[in-house]
């Protein structure tokens, strides 16, 4: 069954030329379209959709609040937040909604295809070490205060499960969270899941904004 996507963006030109794209995949169909946020609210309500590619600057509806409320419905689709610039506050308040990623409009079509069949499959699309950086930019956004992380739902990880998560906030990968604890990939994999679990995130992208949120891990450390 093909992924069914759904493009969010009030430039139908832009819209012509990602459909364009995804026409030509067999594992994909676009299966809907909206201009604004408030439409595709509207049009999900009516169509089944795996993924949505969602602008953030639109008239009426933002990409960041519609992804709010889209992610806020039971089983939601996956949501890519779609953004001009790098280090956009739009995409930080995206993924702080619950988009499983961020990417560039002018991102090349193979890492925009490989972004939806990601998403699609569970995993985040933003490399962690990119959320960093934005989260680095826009920490003063965050509400946390000094001292001890607070969080109530931290005090469920294991020390363990705990140091995974601070790896992950800094930008390390699997192999890379492997080699530093000397654990097998397939153990961190298991850590990682654990750890979306008890804390009911997402996906890899939520830990990091978790992390910085509750001070595990700060700004620039």
């Amino acid at each position: 069954m093909p992924i069914r996507v759904m493009l969010v963006d009030d430039q139908v030109l832009l819209r012509t030329g990602f459909r364009m794209v995804l026409a030509a995949q067999p594992d994909m169909e676009v299966v809907a379209e909206a201009g604004d946020g408030a439409e595709a609210i509207e049009v999900l309500r009516s169509t089944a959709v795996d993924v949505v590619l969602m602008d953030v600057r639109m008239p009426r509806l933002d990409g960041v609040e519609a992804t709010a409320r889209i992610c806020a419905q039971p089983d939601p689709p996956k949501v890519l937040i779609l953004t001009t610039f790098d280090l956009d506050e739009y995409a930080f308040s995206g993924l702080k909604a619950g988009a499983s990623g961020f990417m560039l409009k002018d991102v090349p079509p193979g890492e925009l295809l490989g972004a939806i069949r990601s998403v699609h499959s569970g995993d985040a699309v933003v490399a962690p070490s990119t959320t960093r950086r934005l989260l680095d930019r826009f920490a003063p956004m965050l509400p946390h205060s000094g001292g001890e992380p607070q969080h109530k739902e931290l005090e469920r990880l294991t020390d363990r499960e705990r140091e995974v998560m601070v790896l992950v906030a800094q930008g390390l990968s699997n192999g890379e969270i492997a080699a530093r604890l000397v654990l097998s990939e397939a153990t961190v994999k298991t850590h990682v899941g654990r750890i979306l679990t008890k804390l009911a995130l997402r996906d890899r992208v939520q830990v990091v904004v978790l992390a910085y949120e509750t001070g595990l891990v700060r700004a620039g450390g």
